[in-house]
């Protein structure tokens, strides 16, 4: 059995330490609170395909003002929530393939409020250069972003993306200024993070990449994804232990999280913690995972340690 499972851990390979490349959807959670903080239950919540196949999908927020949205097709979306009484709200997002995206809680405002126009007309100028991004047209996407920037310096989001087209031409020192002022102005991003770390991976700066990811998980001790980014870039260094109880930090703040599971009972054969992987495997599976090309190696593993 040992002679089988280190088999089957060598075929993992790299693959433990990297990011899902073959799922084929992904999902979305979010909140949705009221001007005072305060769940918002029962709301409508719509997600509209920007880009590629056009195709819409809804759910409700529970009690708890909370919504899950499984089976989404990567890419990016626009998504509204609205329920009577209060003015509609909306954001654009960028679905990625496995691990569920988590959007940033939408804060509804009494329906008398006025929307804001000239906001509307940005996030409408975002969600073309999502798209034009989405079906390969860079330069064209890159003249929406550069313009967003003049009218609207501080958006995040804006700086990230144009770091993914620089990232995609290899222009890598413009990529890692892009990630930079993306953390900037929201310290601590898990996407902004990650990304800035493939550039530092990406141009021989090893060490740098991962006292990033440390550094920000540790400011960010309740963020499942930066938790799980550094456990990832602690099993590439083959500090197992501390990864370990990183992956384990990512389970506690988010117990749902399918990858961190996964992962961390991979990591745990290893160490021959055999009962222990067993039940982070069993629940790896019980969750539906996304990320497809790692269900196949958590049945065989499990299978070889006799389940």
């Amino acid at each position: 059995m040992k002679r089988a499972v280190l088999s089957i851990l060598v075929l993992l390979g790299l693959g433990l330490l990297a990011a899902p490349a073959h799922a084929q959807t992904g999902a979305a959670r979010g909140m949705v609170l009221d001007e005072e903080g305060q769940p918002v239950a029962d709301a409508t919540v719509r997600l509209e395909s920007l880009g590629g196949i056009a195709r819409d999908y809804e759910t409700k927020t529970n009690d708890k003002g909370e919504f899950t949205r499984v089976g989404l097709r990567p890419g990016p979306y626009r998504v509204t929530v609205s329920k009577e009484g209060f003015a509609p709200a909306a954001s654009d997002v960028k679905v990625p393939l496995g691990e569920a995206i988590r959007i940033e809680p939408f804060r509804l405002a009494p329906e008398a409020k006025a929307v804001d126009s000239a906001a509307e007309e940005l996030e409408k100028q975002f969600a073309e250069a999502v798209r034009l991004q989405n079906a390969g047209k860079l330069e064209e996407a890159e003249a929406i972003y550069k313009s967003l920037l003049e009218k609207a310096p501080d958006v995040p989001e804006v700086h990230v993306n144009l770091g993914f087209i620089y990232a995609a031409r290899k222009d890598w020192a413009s990529a890692e200024a892009s990630y930079l002022k993306a953390l900037e102005l929201r310290p601590g991003a898990a996407d902004a993070t990650a990304a800035l770390a493939t550039v530092y991976r990406e141009t021989g700066r090893q060490q740098e990449a991962l006292d990033l990811v440390e550094r920000t998980a540790d400011e960010n001790p309740g963020d499942a994804r930066a938790q799980l980014n550094k456990g990832i870039y602690l099993l590439a260094a083959n500090e197992n232990e501390r990864a370990i109880e990183a992956l384990e930090a990512a389970i506690a703040a988010d117990p749902e999280m399918a990858e961190a599971h996964f992962r961390l009972g991979a990591a745990l054969v290893g160490e021959n913690r055999i009962p222990e992987a067993i039940a982070h495997l069993e629940k790896y599976l019980s969750l539906a995972p996304t990320d497809a090309q790692n269900v196949a190696p958590a049945r065989q593993l499990l299978q070889a340690l006799g389940k």
